[in-house]
């Protein structure tokens, strides 16, 4: 592994699994770090594993993780060389992006330009369309009133979706089916979209029903090297949401994967794209594809195009951001098995996903072979209403997908959060349903299909579990006496009368008498 010659030191502007996931690329690359914080996070994992960290302010994000002008202040009193935006909060922002440049910093992502073009939904629409790529119908310029937008519906015919051109995520976006919803539709959205991103602009597509939503992964160096790695399957979501992914796509043959990775590094070179980025298409039932629109930045879901290819994604956006080309070509990207990520988050899928914030009391992972976790969680974890619910991202790999879904099925069975409510009862309800085994569910899924909606049956009050295991902790010291031998034995290294191991059998007989 070639060692990197202008960056020593970086400074990660996030938090939680994605501040430990750079983390563990610059240290495996002999690099320093820099970790910030709000005070919400003082005792997060990725502040304990930075070689520095740095207090940015109080938990909110718009006076900590958002503050862009603290963030490089601190990171030229680091003495850091770059800095890695991850993804979400300023990762995004080509204002960011130029103000580290400006600050003598290496920002670990695309050039500002090119942030800026892409984050507008209607320009990007418009370089897409120079390159080549197919878009849905529509217009790719901003509507000016809901009567143009009414206007432009009757011409592509119902329904049609309205969209935000700044930003993402599902925020000013509205489905409509009838003209008669077309006002107070487009009313809506401009004023989402404006109190979401600042930006009111909105534009109009026909809205494609019954479609997979796959990601093809860029990504391209200084030297004019671009390749795609493959794509992703991100259609099982909520809210616009993704909940899970895979790579690659049943829905994806070679042919396909092929034109849509051609087309997708033929836009990335329209714009003068560098470092890892992906471009989202909808993909019809009879394998037609068209163009939604490019995320600037590393993504949630890099991990499943890591199994599959073998290639470390953080690592080569280090390498390119200090002037080094890509450590592969096109043609060593060949697909090898099949890898599957659940997003864990803290929320109650029972009761309509209600954020679930506490203590996590007790966490036991999930280990084994093809399998991953990327979590900032451990024992003690406080969980707040302040950022992302996401805590945790579950992937495994299996030389087949059959295989992929078994080890998740284990993985799932064997991790435990306990003190909080989670989406991993939902996820195990997930990969056990017939759509999701079949490949049978599309965009809007989840939110249609009966059998895919979180049933009750599948509940597991773990909060309730966790307090009888504290108990029995608790009951389990007092038998054993308070000792400073490690935990499992006696003081002369004998094992105790009351193990841990017998107390997580009891903790399970409890269970199944509480259940019965």
């Amino acid at each position: 592994m070639a060692k990197l010659t202008r960056i020593k030191k970086v400074l990660i502007a996030n938090r939680g699994e994605i501040a430990l996931r750079v983390i563990r690329a610059c240290r495996d690359m002999g690099v320093a770090t820099v970790a910030v914080y709000s005070e919400a996070d003082r005792k997060s994992l990725h502040v304990r594993e930075a070689d520095e960290a740095y207090l940015l302010g109080p938990a909110p994000s718009k006076e900590s993780y958002l503050r862009g002008d603290k963030i490089i202040e601190i990171a030229k009193k680091a003495g850091a060389d770059a800095v890695h935006p991850g993804y979400g909060f300023l990762s995004e922002r080509a204002n960011f992006a130029q103000a580290c440049q400006d600050a003598g910093l290496i920002f670990i992502g695309p050039p500002p330009a090119a942030i800026e073009a892409m984050g507008d939904k209607v320009r990007a629409k418009q370089i897409a369309r120079a390159a080549g790529v197919p878009l849905v119908p529509g217009i790719d310029q901003e509507l000016p009133d809901w009567q143009s937008a009414a206007e432009t519906a009757d011409r592509i015919g119902y329904p049609v979706l309205i969209k935000a051109s700044a930003g993402g995520g599902g925020k000013g976006m509205r489905v409509v089916r009838n003209p008669e919803d077309i006002q107070s539709a487009f009313e809506a959205a401009t004023r989402e979209a404006s109190g979401a991103f600042g930006y009111g602009g909105v534009y109009l597509e026909k809205m494609l029903e019954n479609v997979k939503h796959v990601e093809i992964q860029l990504i391209a160096d200084t030297h004019g090297n671009a390749v795609y790695m493959g794509e992703r399957e991100c259609s099982l979501q909520r809210r616009n949401q993704k909940m899970v992914e895979e790579a690659p796509s049943q829905a994806v043959d070679e042919e396909l994967r092929r034109e849509m990775g051609r087309v997708a590094v033929a836009a990335a070179r329209e714009v003068g794209y560098v470092n890892a980025g992906t471009i989202e298409f909808l993909v019809t039932q009879d394998r037609q594809f068209y163009f939604m629109e490019m995320n600037t930045r590393l993504q949630v879901e890099h991990p499943v195009t890591e199994l599959t290819t073998g290639f470390d994604i953080v690592a080569e956006q280090l390498r390119i951001a200090d002037g080094q080309p890509l450590s592969f070509k096109q043609e060593d990207l060949r697909a090898r098995g099949w890898a599957i990520e659940c997003r864990i988050t803290a929320e109650d899928p029972f009761n309509n996903f209600l954020p679930s914030v506490g203590t996590v009391r007790r966490t036991v992972p999930p280990t084994g072979p093809g399998v991953r976790l990327d979590s900032a969680v451990y024992d003690g974890y406080e969980v707040s209403l302040f950022y992302d619910p996401m805590i945790a991202k579950l992937i495994t790999w299996g030389s087949s997908r059959e295989e992929a879904i078994a080890r998740m099925e284990r993985a799932l069975e064997e991790y435990q959060i306990f003190g909080i409510h989670t989406t991993i009862p939902y996820h195990q309800q997930l990969m056990n349903s017939e759509p999701f085994r079949s490949g049978n569910f599309y965009t809007t899924s989840l939110e249609t299909n009966p059998v895919l909606k979180p049933d009750p049956a599948a509940r597991t009050d773990q909060s309730e579990l966790a307090a009888i295991m504290a108990a029995l902790f608790v009951e389990r010291k007092q038998t054993v006496g308070e000792s400073a031998a490690p935990v499992g034995t006696g003081s002369n290294g004998a094992a105790p009368a009351t193990t841990e191991k017998s107390a997580w059998k009891e903790f399970g007989r409890h269970e199944m008498m509480r259940r019965v």
